[in-house]
């Protein structure tokens, strides 16, 4: 693969991944768009891997506040870090089913089309907007309910067709419960953490089965 397009590739990456924008569908235009090839979703899931760290140090306290919370549970007890540790695991697990199934199915890649990711960008734009919009602004992370990290985790999958922002439909979700906006974005932000940590651990056991030295040796680049 070109080292020009693992550059362009990083830099787009590091430009949307923190906007309620598709990262991915962003990252799909460039060999759409162009004469590349398909860079496949083993170069983009490592490009997600680098803006795993930018996530980690910007939420350093709360990545602090979830390992105390991890303490807790192993000592039985159940604190409001407590409660939100499991609350993201539980809201992760429909992403990490569905996304499994597609991965395997190859039905994913079938999904990287233009056209899909321009209406995927369009509709779910509209719905962050109506969401934004027309849902009571109170609420903050602590007070999330099953109810919400059922709603918000099932919400997730959807960002698995291309052009659909994972960020941004994870809080149109909570915006529609009602969410503040910097604790939507927030929540969204703390969920992302396992899901390119599960996409990133399916992306290293395939590397593995490939055998491919080049593809390997680009996805730690693009990294």
């Amino acid at each position: 693969m070109p080292i020009e397009q693992l550059l362009i590739l990083s830099i787009i990456q590091g430009l949307t991944e923190f906007w309620p924008v598709s990262s991915s569908g962003h990252l799909n235009l460039v060999h759409l768009l162009t004469k590349w090839e398909d860079q496949g979703p083993l170069i983009d899931v490592a490009v997600h891997f680098g803006s795993l760290f930018a996530i980690l140090i910007y939420f350093w306290r709360d990545i602090l506040n979830l390992w105390y919370g991890a303490w807790d549970l192993v000592r039985g007890q159940m604190t409001k870090d407590t409660k939100l540790l499991i609350y993201l695991i539980v809201a992760s697990i429909p992403l990490m089913i569905f996304g499994y199934i597609l991965h395997k199915t190859g039905i994913y890649k079938q999904l990287r089309t233009t056209e899909v990711i321009a209406w995927a960008s369009i509709i779910f734009g509209l719905v962050l907007w109506v969401c934004d919009a027309y849902s009571p602004t109170k609420r903050t992370v602590e007070d999330t309910t099953w109810r919400d990290t059922f709603t918000i985790g099932f919400a997730q999958v959807l960002a698995l067709i291309p052009g659909t922002s994972r960020s941004g439909v994870t809080m149109s979700a909570a915006r529609y419960l009602g969410f503040k906006r910097t604790e939507a974005a927030r929540f969204a932000m703390l969920l992302s953490i396992p899901a390119i940590l599960g996409a990133a651990s399916l992306a290293i056991f395939d590397l593995r089965e490939i055998g491919d030295t080049s593809l390997q040796s680009d996805a730690i680049f693009a990294g």
